[in-house]
């Protein structure tokens, strides 16, 4: 017998020219199933407790594969007041209230949970430049208690780290080298997007001076990041002050958070692929964000459908039907074979390689931009609040691109095809249709519910 949350096996449907990737996405969407047992989040079956940082990956991933919200809302709730220790995961409450909203447009849960969510902004430990820290002593009794927290915050960057669990030099954990200082670069990018996040979450609530507040505290942030933490010489962010070494983590969460300058990012993208995939299942999430919202969907598309030893393939290889909790024994002595935080592409595919996304709360508006880099092929079903989105591709890089997609009633879309060349035809259901470009893409604004057609050549 088995035993699982309700789970409606058609509520979701993908499919593509890449066999490795249709694996993959039967693997990580059966692991949202069957970790759901308890009602709960729990992080797989040797910590059977709720984790901040499994949780915002089983959210979005569950998101992407069912079409139930509750679970993702109970499991928020419940970390708000039992938090655990990592000074990220506390930011990374903030994130799931913003996807909660997002994904159900519903404000209920983030207005009753409005005063946590502000402390767990960790606004507290800021020094004058922005930057918070765990190692200059503010963390207070009272810092402690107004994020609900018994014990000692600590920063991770990623887990495992070297010299747990007989991890030595030649596995070295999953911190690519990470040096921790005082102000951590990890830490504060979570910071910025917790602030970033709190002003959106104000202003919805007519909260404006909060809105004003927390937008001027970003932006003072995200000055302070640029000033001191990237090393304009080899075109990198360094994991802290006080260091010069740059880890894969300083640059992808800058990255994933856009808090790159348009002038740097290219720099930025060419050290993260020199670094491959020297971070955790978790860290993927992250990495795999970056590089989308960067636009690199060649590289993003090569990571996902892997076959190499840090990769989702590779836990199918090993003879496990649900994600791993680390790429491979040798990396993480003790994981467990059932564990969500490592089905990051459940949300992955869905959201960034087909690009399906609320630009409005409750997908009352859908963003619509697939970014397939050379998949020839590939159609999904993805569940939402409002009703079944479809997206299908044909892809033939640089030539040509059909693209048919069927949006719910009450709905609009916003949809991004490649720009291909200025001369370029774009139809819409067989007639030319005006668009404009946004760089490398031709965007169709405004495009009503029901079945539509798309079809752009050079």
């Amino acid at each position: 017998e088995s035993a699982f949350y309700p789970f409606n096996e058609h509520d979701s449907h993908f499919h593509c020219s890449d066999t490795v990737l249709n694996q993959v996405w039967e693997l990580c969407k059966y692991s949202i199933k069957a970790t759901s047992f308890l009602g709960v989040y729990v992080d797989g079956d040797r910590e059977r407790i709720p984790y901040e940082a499994d949780a915002l990956i089983n959210q979005l991933s569950h998101y992407g594969v069912a079409n139930d919200f509750s679970m993702a809302r109970y499991t928020h709730e419940y970390l708000i007041r039992k938090p655990t220790w990592p000074t990220e995961w506390i930011l990374q409450s903030i994130l799931m209230a913003w996807e909660d909203y997002m994904y159900t447009g519903n404000t209920l849960s983030m207005a009753h949970f409005y005063e946590d969510l502000q402390a767990k902004s960790l606004i507290a430990l800021a020094d004058e430049n922005g930057f918070i820290s765990t190692r200059t002593g503010k963390v207070t009794p009272e810092v402690l208690k107004s994020i609900h927290f018994k014990g000692e915050l600590r920063d991770i960057v990623d887990w495992p780290h070297t010299g747990i669990l007989g991890l030595e030099k030649e596995e070295g954990g999953e911190i690519d080298g990470f040096v921790f200082t005082d102000i951590n670069t990890v830490v504060n990018a979570f910071h910025y997007r917790a602030l970033t996040l709190m002003a959106n979450i104000a202003g919805v609530l007519g909260k404006t001076d909060d809105q004003t507040f927390y937008r001027e505290r970003a932006e003072k942030l995200k000055k302070s990041f640029n000033a001191h933490l990237f090393d304009r010489k080899r075109g990198v962010y360094i994991d802290g002050i006080g260091t010069d070494h740059a880890s894969l983590h300083a640059n992808m969460f800058p990255l994933a958070f856009g808090m790159v300058p348009d002038m740097h990012v290219d720099g930025v993208l060419q050290f993260i692929r020199s670094r491959g995939m020297a971070c955790s299942v978790y860290g993927s999430q992250f990495l795999l964000d970056g590089l989308y919202n960067a636009h690199d969907a060649e590289y993003g598309l090569q990571l996902l459908a892997s076959t190499g030893e840090r990769s989702w393939y590779n836990m199918i290889r090993l003879g496990s039907t649900i994600t791993l909790e680390a790429w491979d024994n040798k990396y993480k002595p003790n994981l467990d074979w059932n564990h969500a935080w490592g089905a990051a592409p459940a949300n992955l595919i869905p959201r960034k390689l087909m690009g399906i996304e609320p630009m409005l709360p409750g997908f009352e508006k859908i963003r619509v931009k697939p970014q397939p880099g050379t998949l020839a092929s590939a159609e999904i079903k993805l569940p939402t609040i409002r009703g079944d989105v479809l997206v299908s591709f044909v892809n033939h890089p640089g030539e040509s691109l059909r693209l048919d997609i069927d949006i719910p009633a009450n709905t609009t879309a916003e949809v991004h095809l490649p720009f291909l060349h200025r001369k370029q035809t774009l139809l819409m259901d067989g007639q030319p249709i005006p668009y404009k470009r946004d760089g490398s893409f031709s965007v169709i604004e405004h495009v009503g519910s029901g079945k539509h057609s798309f079809v752009i050549e050079r």
